[in-house]
């Protein structure tokens, strides 16, 4: 609405000057059009609203036969002084607003770097390759993680979904990645791996004193899905109120729901129960292991049709790591319109046909 203003104005002034109102003195309001344009709509906006006023300005003066007075080149005098000041003004205004916005995204990329890690293509008897995007405008990082680290116990990885938005989500996030990346190397029990990960969002809670302590975690835990691939062709799989990771075998598609429901981290002293334990499935060669967060399957068109992530998993068995997530990337898109409403992260796992002997493991 503020960028209509100045044409508002322009449209106000031919009002007056057509009607028996024409008496009352509109330059000032003219002049003033270019200034207002130049504050909401910038250097292309303020050159259209200078030209409107100008075209006013030309069917005023010749609709009253006003050529020749005085007043009439005074207005045009202002008009254009004002319509280059304000043009020049906009131009800088919006130069040093790209330059902030372009500092901005060097940090958030310098961010994503270090809280979201490339993930390596080759670890071991694995492939590996990860997707994210984030559903804000020029966002580079959210509340979505996920890393892959080889170890000596196995390739492990975690994929996560950080309930909540902004600083606070991403500070969650670089918390149980921090611990995860520690654990996973001296922990050989999977659930403590998980565990250290829900320890730290208290401690963080605790320390920082987060408003609320036990509320705070209420508000921003964690779901997260943690699996191991070692080299005795099976996976373990820890699933904390994550979406079930899919498991492509012989051209079927099936999910990995956890036996029993744990709950996400930070929420353990809220919910009673056995200790968790993890799940084991059989991954051998050949077969892809897909962890994603419930960005990709709560994604819907317009009909509000969530988007079938088995379905596509399936059809686009056949393409390499980086292949699928080019291909699932351009399915979320056309689905969505290009609207995603929530952060999209996604590992893809495949299990090499030419492994390497131990590879699976290695030193920490």
């Amino acid at each position: 609405m503020a960028e209509c203003v100045p044409f508002a104005i322009a449209l106000l002034v031919l009002l007056v000057e057509f009607t028996p109102l024409h008496v009352l003195y509109t330059g000032p309001l003219l002049v003033a059009t270019p200034a207002l344009a130049a504050v909401t709509m910038g250097p292309k906006g303020t050159l259209a609203a200078a030209g409107v006023a100008v075209g006013v300005s030309v069917t005023t003066a010749s609709y009253n036969s006003a050529w020749g007075t005085q007043q009439v080149y005074t207005n045009f005098l202002a008009l254009f002084l004002v319509s280059v000041a304000s043009f020049m003004t906009s131009r800088s205004a919006r130069t040093r607003t790209e330059n902030e916005l372009n500092q901005v995204r060097r940090i958030a990329t310098a961010a994503q770097e270090v809280v979201l890690r490339p993930v390596p293509d080759r670890l071991g008897s694995v492939r590996a390759a990860s997707m994210y995007l984030a559903a804000e405008t020029g966002a580079q990082i959210g509340g979505d993680l996920y890393d892959v680290v080889q170890t000596r116990y196995g390739v492990r990885m975690i994929v996560g979904d950080v309930r909540g938005k902004g600083l606070p989500a991403v500070r969650a996030a670089a918390i149980v990645l921090g611990a995860f990346r520690e654990a996973v190397h001296y922990e050989a029990d999977l659930v403590e791996v998980v565990d250290r990960c829900g320890a730290a969002l208290h401690r963080d809670a605790a320390v920082s004193g987060a408003a609320g302590g036990a509320d705070a975690l209420l508000e921003g835990f964690v779901t997260a899905l943690v699996a191991q691939i070692s080299d005795d062709q099976h996976i373990e799989v820890i699933n904390r109120g994550h979406p079930p990771a899919l498991l492509l075998h012989d051209g079927t598609v099936r999910p990995l729901p956890p036996t029993a429901p744990l709950p996400p981290l930070g929420l353990e002293e809220f919910f009673g129960g056995p200790p968790g334990r993890a799940d084991r499935y059989p991954f051998v060669a050949g077969d892809r292991l897909l962890l994603y967060t419930d960005g990709v399957i709560e994604a819907r068109d317009r009909d509000k049709t969530f988007f079938d992530l088995a379905e596509a998993m399936a059809t686009m068995r056949d393409r390499t790591g980086e292949a699928f997530l080019r291909g699932l990337h351009q399915a979320l898109l056309r689905h969505t319109e290009n609207r995603l409403a929530d952060d999209v992260a996604v590992v893809l796992v495949d299990r090499c046909q030419d492994e390497e002997p131990g590879a699976a493991g290695g030193s920490a």
